[in-house]
């Protein structure tokens, strides 16, 4: 069994520091690994970044973490990263890490991801070259997502983002604002790999479970939806895919 503790939007500055802290003391306990669904920081600033590792650093487990629309609000977002970085935490962009748990290789893929919309209400591919920028943008990002998926050689498959690969997280929210908080590439790409669980945030006012097309369990973790510092999921359990529980 590999038990996954995850949670997005926490928006570290200084005055969150600490907030935290006393449940990420007990992770080791009831956790494996802790995966972060982006906006790990208010504004995006490198003294953030140091709050952020100095809150979610030297917990006794991997922490691996996806960027979030917050992280690049001040275009550093190159610095914020090496930031976390260089305090062990693994940050992913497109790419894919493996973790050695209980016997079992747990990989995990990961974009920020980007906007764009969902079936019968989507941004196309067609017209102004801003528009058809803005959508390159999502497929570019989608296909990362997927060859990082389709290349993790692994017994358990998370994919980790910060925005929706799937309108059902974001009930709840306005419907006007569904295309600014995800895009249904990101879907697609989960679906092209055997990915037992994904994981996003950014939809504070959203819900917390929904599924791909393909039947991929998808959770919303961001904070103000799952209310506690983390939920944790089991993976290769007596549990299904479909049966996983944050507890």
């Amino acid at each position: 069994m590999i038990r996954v503790a995850a949670v997005g939007d926490v928006h570290v500055d200084k005055d969150v520091v600490g907030r935290y802290r006393p449940a990420l003391d007990q992770l080791s306990e009831v956790a494996d690994a802790l995966l972060i669904a982006g906006d790990l920081t208010r504004h995006g600033t490198v003294d953030e970044a140091r709050c952020f590792t100095q809150e979610f650093g030297g917990l006794g487990v991997p922490v691996v973490v996806v960027l979030g629309n917050h992280d690049h609000q001040s275009d550093q977002q190159d610095a914020v990263a090496e930031v976390i970085t260089d305090a062990g935490i693994t940050v992913l962009e497109g790419t894919s890490t493996v973790l050695e748990l209980n016997g079992h290789r747990l990989g995990v893929a990961g974009v920020k991801g980007f906007g764009g919309g969902f079936a019968g209400a989507c941004a196309s591919n067609f017209g102004e070259q801003e528009m058809k920028a803005f959508v390159n943008t999502t497929e570019v990002i989608a296909e990362r997502l997927q060859s990082a998926l389709q290349e993790a050689d692994c017994d358990a498959l998370v994919a980790l983002t910060h925005y929706a690969p799937v309108p059902e997280t974001l009930n709840g929210e306005p419907l006007e604002i569904y295309p600014f908080l995800g895009c249904y590439q990101l879907g697609r790409a989960i679906d092209s790999a055997p990915t037992m669980l994904a994981l996003h945030g950014h939809a504070h006012h959203g819900s917390e479970r929904g599924r791909t097309p393909g039947g991929v369990p998808v959770r919303n973790v961001a904070h103000p939806v799952i209310k506690q510092a983390y939920n944790v999921y089991q993976l290769l359990s007596a549990e299904t895919a479909a049966d996983l529980v944050g507890v």
